[in-house]
């Protein structure tokens, strides 16, 4: 049986999307866990996020080049209006991972910190990057001509 380079780049693209959303649904039940336990349990559930949003992080990367390449090699052109609006929904959720998820982690240990203003903030960022991430699933897949 041949692989088609092609179909081997879609595979990769399908299965970098999947664990680049898929693993932020953990979050929600460890963030909820986390409010009120000791600082050992806290440490545990943290490393789980932080192994969360890495996970994300680096299955972002391989979405973005499997992008690439399926663009470079596939049919449509850059300037297709689903193919630019696809980047731009991808820049501003790139700009939204690192400051929403980071920067949130980055305070938790910071003196005179709300604990749970923080959680409450991961948890708004969890969901509001998986609906930027399934803006994006709903652009490649029906590919819609807008413009």
């Amino acid at each position: 049986m041949k692989l088609d380079f092609y179909a081997l780049i879609i595979f990769i693209h399908v299965v970098s999307a999947v664990l680049s959303i898929g693993p932020l649904f953990i979050l929600m039940p460890t963030i909820k866990r986390l409010r009120g336990v000791d600082m050992d349990v806290e440490n545990a559930y943290l490393s789980i996020v932080n192994v969360v949003i890495r996970i994300v992080m680096h299955a972002g990367h391989a979405l973005v080049v499997s992008g690439v390449l399926l663009l470079i090699f596939g049919p449509w052109p850059w300037y297709t209006s689903w193919v630019v609006t696809t980047v731009a929904v991808m820049l501003l959720s790139g700009l939204f991972l690192s400051r929403g998820f980071t920067f949130v982690l980055r305070r938790f240990h910071k003196p005179g910190e709300d604990k749970n203003i923080i959680l409450n903030r991961l948890n708004q960022t969890s969901w509001i990057y998986i609906g930027l991430m399934l803006v994006m699933l709903w652009l490649m897949v029906q590919k819609p001509v807008l413009w």
